[in-house]
């Protein structure tokens, strides 16, 4: 691998470092969405049976010490809840753009080592054959070992750069998937939240 490595050529080393570049911003975002991780269902009914016997301040609470995006909403909304239920309605709102944007954050920089990276390699792959010409018109000879190096450079690049581009593209197609899985999460609680705040409200009056 190392051989293959420097046969490459020059192109390699920025290749490397958009390869760990992705890899940094990979962790990065594999360890926010562990973190944001919890069992959705299990927390709404913690939530909902602290409502009905403990009432609204021990259901804030528990949302306090509870981590994941769909907590952060909970907190948002019963925060609010003596202000009625427009506003209650309004902080979800905000507060799901909020944990949307938390959860997209830096998947822009995988999408820039996915498309710069295989762009490193045809690059590379110019250079190689601009290089095999060279060695043809020093040589005065189009024989396999004139243009061998230049070749190799060429067809290395562009495979490396490919590959990077590919384990990124995986990072990143499994992201997306656990994001959209939050985001159904946050806006199926949420409506099953504000279902509940109207009953308690009703029941209220």
């Amino acid at each position: 691998m190392v051989e293959y490595f420097v046969n490459g050529g020059p192109f390699m080393w920025p290749i490397l470092f958009a390869f760990l570049f992705g890899i940094a911003f990979s962790l990065e975002r594999f360890y926010s969405l562990i973190m944001s991780s919890v069992n959705s269902k299990k927390f709404f009914s913690s939530v909902e049976s602290t409502l009905k016997d403990e009432g609204l301040d021990a259901a804030i609470e528990l949302c306090e010490k509870t981590r994941g995006p769909v907590a952060e909403i909970f907190h948002a909304g019963l925060s609010r809840y003596n202000r009625g239920l427009d506003e209650v309605e309004k902080a979800i709102q905000n507060a799901g753009g909020i944990e949307m944007s938390f959860l997209e954050k830096n998947m822009i920089w995988l999408n820039a080592v996915i498309t710069i990276a295989p762009l490193l390699g045809f690059t590379g792959t110019v250079s190689g054959m601009i290089s095999a010409f060279e060695d043809i018109a020093a040589a005065n000879d189009i024989s396999p070992a004139v243009v061998a190096s230049g070749i190799s450079e060429a067809l290395l690049t562009t495979a490396f750069g490919l590959i990077v581009a590919m384990i990124i593209q995986v990072f990143q197609n499994f992201f997306v998937s656990r994001i959209d899985h939050l985001i159904l999460d946050m806006e199926e609680h949420s409506v099953q939240l504000m279902d509940n705040l109207y009953e308690m409200k009703s029941a209220e009056k």
